[in-house]
């Protein structure tokens, strides 16, 4: 298991970090819509596995449509006006037609009314159904989309989306290692028996070390790194623990198979699902830079 684990991310591991830092955050948005529907695809059939089968392909064009939408909002649109002056503005909400982050949850909730009354479903299904596709969104798709937001942004975005993913990475994989080597307590084993106090403060000294390292590529001052990097590592614990919940009530071990070594996609992303907002978050209402 230990090897099939190392070999998926000595595989994926470049690839993704090739896509970060190389890449346009347009290709990063098309990289997240993927992952976030394959993710979803997985947390539905967990819902399947209780009996609530979600409204799939709505919920993942929602989904779809707040990448979009974050993406659009990670942008300044430049306008070319006489002379060859470029002119940087905001665009209005309505001024070009096109829907803010936030109203496309409206737009979700105005689907699902549809689907609840007018399709052949039983009645009995409709609350169950309109449940699981809406925790789907707000507690899977949308958290991801702010990956398209940090790699948006115009001071170290892409090196600031690395660094969230390298603290969960390095917070995870020291997690495993000394959770299986020293690990004695439990840290909540109705959840994950497997994962112990050792492992869970062992990932927090690791994200720190982490964040040591990315004080040459980043522009935040040392404190600020280490402190982004401690909330960064949390909120990834308390992501992980809660995917575990959801399997856990759905019964099964993995979201899916698709990673050898690891399960599914939402195995392998569950830590950076509040990671990511946090870093976000983070960066720009405590950090702050240039304001």
């Amino acid at each position: 298991m230990t090897w099939k684990r190392v070999a998926t991310a000595v595989v994926l591991i470049p690839i993704v970090v090739g896509l970060v830092l190389w890449c346009s955050t347009a290709w990063v948005a098309v990289a997240m819509g993927f992952i976030i529907v394959m993710a979803l695809w997985e947390y539905f059939a967990l819902g399947d596995a209780i009996g609530h089968r979600a409204y799939r392909f709505w919920t993942a064009s929602c989904a779809l449509l707040l990448v979009y939408l974050q993406w659009f909002t990670a942008i300044e649109p430049s306008y070319q006006l006489a002379g060859g002056l470029i002119l940087h503005r905001e665009i209005g909400r309505f001024e070009i037609g096109l829907l803010h982050v936030s109203d496309a949850f409206f737009v979700f909730v105005l689907g699902v009314a549809a689907l609840t009354l007018w399709t052949k479903r039983p009645l009995v299904e409709g609350l169950p159904a309109a449940g699981i596709s809406s925790s789907g969104l707000l507690l899977v798709a949308f958290p991801l989309t702010f990956a398209v937001r940090l790699h948006g942004l115009a001071q170290d975005g892409p090196r600031l989306l690395l660094f969230a993913l390298v603290i969960t990475w390095v917070g995870d994989t020291v997690a495993y290692f000394v959770g299986r080597g020293i690990g004695k307590h439990p840290l909540a084993p109705h959840l994950s028996p497997k994962k112990t106090w050792e492992g869970s403060i062992a990932s927090f000294v690791g994200s720190l070390l982490a964040a040591v390292a990315f004080t040459r590529w980043l522009s935040a001052p040392m404190p600020h790194l280490l402190a982004m990097a401690g909330v960064g590592n949390i909120a990834g614990q308390v992501g992980d623990l809660l995917e575990s919940a959801y399997k856990r009530s759905a019964g099964v071990k993995d979201s899916g198979g698709l990673l050898p070594g690891h399960g599914g996609i939402l195995d392998r992303i569950d830590a950076l699902i509040l990671a990511i907002p946090v870093v976000w978050y983070y960066w720009t209402l405590v950090y702050s830079p240039g304001m």
